[in-house]
């Protein structure tokens, strides 16, 4: 991926792409882990949440709304009110190894934070969860020039669902729609090039529409600045079914989505390591881009924690990595700045996947 295709419009910073895809060539880069893993053991109280700019119940919430809500668990409320508990999780996964930090913005689209009245607010958070994560690969960059490290823009999949009626009782009842989202995302991707992002990535994708939603106003942003960021897509398997929860296989997810060009098609979350080595498979054997893959630290045990070690994990993709199966690799929900650490080391001189190779 020399350049963006033609009619597509420039790069909008040219050297870090290309800094991008030389790393890509010479070997398999490392993605972070969880965000939200290493937030939980700050033990945050709802005064850390609303820090002082939120300290009185109604300033929390958008302009005429005088309900007061609890803010505790809207980690990327923290991108304004703890911004460097967020700056010291993306400096711990640098240290462990990771070329490509991914913004703390999951949950960063006016849908999402209308959950907590904040929906006006999604342009800041995610403007700002790209200048803290830009900020942090800087700093890292800065002690190893030969080493680039990139700021993944995370669009996370919003609390709603496109495809599936939330109410059993009325299948054909949606709770958003694609101009909704559409709108949504655009707002958010926006706010994630303002502050910095290397890459836009579509991820934790269950619903493929919601993805075609949020790729439409990517490209949407893409055009109208006239320039463009190198754009990665992951979805999650949610069961053993191999199936997203709109129904697809990992083929017939990448079918739906390679019009978008992606630099990368992967999956994360929802499985771990071991569950996922089939769909990777399946992605590596179909997809002519690269591929990626941050499973979970294994299936969630009774308490919904996360038993995999990072010796364990590292092993698992290691051999997906040997394989031949990817060309990024990273942790999702229960990882550690020790499991990146371990799966760094796990594949480093391992060559990376070549695009189209099993095919």
């Amino acid at each position: 991926m020399s350049g963006p295709d033609a009619g597509r419009g420039r790069w909008l910073h040219p050297r870090r792409v290309q800094a991008l895809e030389a790393a890509l060539a010479r070997r398999i880069l490392v993605i972070d882990g969880a965000m939200g893993t290493l937030i939980q053991q700050h033990a945050l109280a709802e005064a850390d949440y609303r820090g002082e700019r939120f300290a009185n119940g109604f300033d929390a919430g958008a302009p005429g709304d005088r309900t007061v809500r609890e803010l505790r668990g809207n980690n990327d409320l923290l991108n304004l009110t703890r911004p460097e508990i967020i700056a010291g999780i993306h400096r711990a996964y640098l240290d462990a190894g990771a070329d490509l930090v991914e913004t703390n913005t999951f949950n960063a689209t006016s849908i999402s934070q209308a959950d907590y009245g904040l929906q006006h607010l999604a342009h800041e958070l995610n403007r700002e969860g790209a200048r803290i994560a830009r900020a942090a690969c800087d700093a890292v960059e800065a002690l190893t020039p030969d080493q680039p490290r990139f700021v993944v823009g995370v669009v996370g999949p919003t609390s709603r669902t496109a495809s599936i009626s939330p109410d059993v009782n009325d299948p054909g009842f949606r709770n958003t729609s694609f101009d909704a989202l559409r709108h949504a995302y655009a707002d958010a991707t926006r706010g994630l090039v303002e502050g910095g992002a290397d890459v836009v990535m579509v991820e934790t994708v269950f619903d493929t529409l919601n993805a075609k939603a949020a790729l439409y106003a990517i490209e949407e942003v893409f055009d109208a600045l006239g320039a463009r960021l190198p754009v990665m897509v992951s979805g999650t398997i949610t069961d053993a079914s191999g199936r997203t929860l709109s129904g697809q296989t990992a083929e017939a997810f990448h079918v739906s989505l390679m019009h978008a060009r992606p630099l990368a098609i992967g999956l994360n979350c929802a499985l771990g390591a071991r569950e996922l080595r089939p769909h990777v498979e399946t992605l590596a054997r179909v997809a002519q881009c690269h591929v990626s893959a941050h499973p979970n630290a294994g299936l969630p045990n009774a308490f919904g924690g996360y038993d995999e070690t990072p010796e364990e994990m590292a092993a698992m993709l290691q051999e997906f990595a040997t394989a031949g199966l990817v060309n990024l690799v990273g942790g999702c929900c229960g990882t550690t700045p020790d499991h990146i650490a371990a799966i760094a080391a796990a594949v480093r001189g391992v060559a990376p996947r070549r695009p189209g190779a099993l095919a």
